[in-house]
């Protein structure tokens, strides 16, 4: 067992996971299961309209799963054969062995998964937590990304916005465990809706069906044995990284990255600041940038039409493919 474990995490985890409600499938998509060393991934795929697409890979932020991407892979099936991947301990993937969930741990699944898939270079896409983990993967393996469209990537901030707060919290042992005791009645809608509120913009462009989806990705979620100590170890990931420097500092990592990439900024993003836009661009040599004033910390669900217009662009620039 990983000294990082909690006793007993993967034998709960394996024993109650058969209880825990499906996963959502949209039509068009498909789920499949990805064996690795010392990991199993979840993969939802939206093929390509024709055969031959260049292939993308889509990796979600904390707390989220392959389902974010669902509202803009179909709008860029035309133009790449994609995939989303459910980090370790995420949506429908269970823990790593190791329980390393930091910002390298995880990009380490996702090299382990595009080395076995033999799928690169891909255009890698990552939101928050993804846009970190997606940094370090260019940075540190060019040979498998063609181009990189980070949507509010989470790289280290001197003045954290207050609403990240709890985020960083988090982080701090027994707080997790202090929120779960303190939650213990909120309804799943509930919870949703303060996610909603954090998350977007405009709550209020959120469909009822959508909402549905969300309460009842909520409801599957807390039935997993490994819920809280998944987002309290991903959390400190987070700030373990912040905190990191030298060459192995995300910032530094963003200075290597040489694949030609796509910025995407909220205005009213209450998690990543909308300030931080103008220092990614500087820091990302080949970089080019969206800012949308109405959108939040999640554009590819609030306005997946811009953030898909955004990477066409980005691919005419480089040749479309």
């Amino acid at each position: 067992m990983s000294s990082t474990e909690l006793p007993g995490t993967r034998a709960a985890a394996a024993a109650l996971a058969p209880t825990v409600s499906a996963v959502r499938v949209a039509e068009g998509e498909k789920l499949r299961s990805v064996p690795l060393p010392g990991l199993t991934l979840t993969v939802r795929a939206r093929p390509g309209a024709t055969a031959g697409l260049a292939p993308a890979l889509y990796v979600h932020g904390l707390g989220g799963s392959s389902q974010n991407w669902s509202a803009l892979m179909p709008m860029l099936a035309d133009v790449v054969d994609g995939e989303a991947v459910d980090l370790p301990g995420f949506g429908d993937s269970p823990p790593p062995d190791d329980g390393n969930y930091s910002v390298t741990g995880h990009a380490r699944a996702v090299i382990r998964l595009l080395d076995a898939g033999q799928r690169g270079p891909v255009h890698l896409f990552g939101n928050s937590l993804g846009g970190a983990v997606a940094t370090r993967v260019a940075a540190v393996r060019p040979d498998l990304v063609r181009t990189l469209t980070l949507i509010s990537p989470a790289l280290p901030e001197i003045r954290v916005q207050r609403p990240a707060v709890p985020t960083g919290l988090l982080a701090l042992p027994g707080v997790a465990s202090l929120f779960s005791r303190l939650t213990r009645e909120w309804t799943a809608e509930q919870r949703t809706r303060g996610v909603m509120a954090l998350c977007y913009g405009d709550p209020g462009r959120i469909s009822d069906e959508a909402f549905r989806h969300a309460v009842a990705e909520m409801e599957r979620r807390l039935e997993l044995p490994y819920f809280w100590d998944v987002m309290t170890r991903s959390a400190r990931g987070i700030v373990d990284a912040y905190t990191l420097g030298g060459q192995h500092g995300l910032w530094r990592q963003a200075e290597r990255v040489l694949a030609p990439t796509q910025l995407v900024y909220g205005g009213r993003d209450q998690l990543v600041s909308y300030r931080m836009a103008r220092r990614a661009s500087a820091a990302f040599r080949d970089s080019r940038l969206l800012t949308l004033p109405d959108a939040g910390h999640v554009a590819m669900m609030e306005y997946p039409e811009a953030v898909a217009q955004a990477f066409r662009e980005l691919l005419d620039e480089c040749g479309g493919s």
